[in-house]
């Protein structure tokens, strides 16, 4: 048995948090690149506590997927203001941004210098400026994992940027800020939460440590994912959310995830679609797929068996088999109002582009058997 565990270098999880904010982050910088992105909590929440904490703020907003144009134009407005501290403030897109930004402050050269598929995939040779945090959804995890996904038009695909030393520095989960948060973009992250605690758990890179977080974190997304949903006043349904979407990031992080963010990374390229949304329509016929290949193949039993405990944890059912997983998952898709892949334009034309691509991606790498393009091709018709 081999494996790596690494993530932020400190985790602070709790409510009213955000209070704290301006004298933790005062610790690390005085000179902060403020990351924002659209919708949920107010930014002004974070640059009050941080102007009382004497931290000079610079405000650098996403306002949709973070694409490579928009990461060079951060590192310029940083490099121009002379920020030594880079702080996300949003959802995945804005944290994906940060990390992305202190890492190109820190090492010489350009972008695709480091980006995977697209670029040349070099190490980063310095550690990355210190960058903060602060998630306002429940869904990526980004807060807590070593990877950028970003956009690059020319290509149409998401690629990372990816190293070990892109952890933050520290990381500040409020269930506060998530309060806000509109039903569909609940549902939407919630389920990409959700699918980071199933796919790590069934990946060929699961480990123990790993297999914790996705456990208590199906346990959590089984019951609160709903109340969330239908009432995000709901407090103690916000917070679990939060408690998934931060054990989704660590075990992806550490272990992997597979055809479902294996085929998001192309849609999301090629299709204006909301991550989540993807995620949550391939989740069911991916676990579908997964199990007939796996089950026709006759390989890796132990994955069945893990299969089936996630079917059984999803459904609070302990004679629940593995189907029965799919069609809850389905079922939650339903009462979540997804909408199907066809919805966002992706139609029959396209799957073939989308196989080629998917299968190239590098969270595919994980998914716990090979599966052939005929079967890509069916996952896809699945989700139309």
């Amino acid at each position: 048995m081999r494996f790596e565990f690494a993530t932020a270098r400190r985790i602070l999880f709790g409510r009213g948090l955000i209070q704290e904010a301006g004298e933790l982050a005062g610790r690390l910088g005085k000179n902060a690149l403020v990351v924002t992105g659209q919708g949920g909590a107010d930014p002004r929440v974070l640059l009050e506590r941080l102007e009382k904490s004497a931290v000079r703020t610079h405000l650098f907003s996403v306002t949709g997927e973070p694409t490579v144009d928009l990461v060079r134009e951060g590192v310029a407005q940083a490099l121009e203001a002379g920020c030594d501290l880079v702080i996300g403030f949003g959802g995945g897109s804005s944290l994906d941004t940060a990390k992305a930004v202190a890492a190109l402050l820190a090492n010489p050269g350009d972008l695709f210098d480091y980006l995977e598929v697209i670029g040349q995939g070099k190490t980063l040779q310095q550690d990355p400026l210190p960058w903060v945090a602060i998630p306002t959804t429940a869904g990526t995890g980004s807060e807590v994992t070593r990877n950028a996904v970003l956009y690059s038009p020319d290509h149409q695909v998401k690629v990372s940027l990816r190293s070990p030393a892109m952890l933050a520095r520290l990381a500040i989960i409020d269930p506060e800020l998530t309060f806000s948060l509109p039903q569909a973009i609940t549902a939407s992250t919630g389920m990409d939460a959700l699918a980071q605690v199933i796919e790590p758990f069934v990946s060929l890179r699961a480990n123990p440590l790993t297999d914790g977080h996705c456990r208590e974190g199906m346990r959590r997304a089984a019951w609160a994912l709903r109340g969330a949903y239908q009432d995000g006043a709901d407090g103690e349904a916000r917070e679990a959310m939060c408690v998934v979407s931060l054990m989704g990031g660590l075990a992806l992080a550490n272990a992997g995830l597979g055809a479902v963010h294996g085929f998001a990374a192309p849609i999301g390229g090629m299709f204006s679609a909301p991550h989540g949304a993807v995620c949550a329509s391939l989740l069911a016929p991916v676990m579908e797929v997964n199990l007939q290949a796996l089950r026709e193949r006759a390989t890796a039993p132990g994955v069945l068996e893990r299969y089936r405990e996630a079917a059984q944890i999803l459904t609070c059912n302990p004679a629940a088999s593995a189907e029965d997983g799919a069609a809850w998952l389905d079922d939650l898709r339903k009462d979540l109002n997804i909408p199907p892949l066809s919805s966002y334009g992706i139609t029959e034309s396209d799957i073939p582009e989308l196989v080629e691509k998917g299968r190239q991606a590098s969270s595919m790498q994980a998914n716990p058997i090979r599966l052939t393009d005929e079967e890509l091709r069916k996952i896809l018709q699945m989700a139309l």
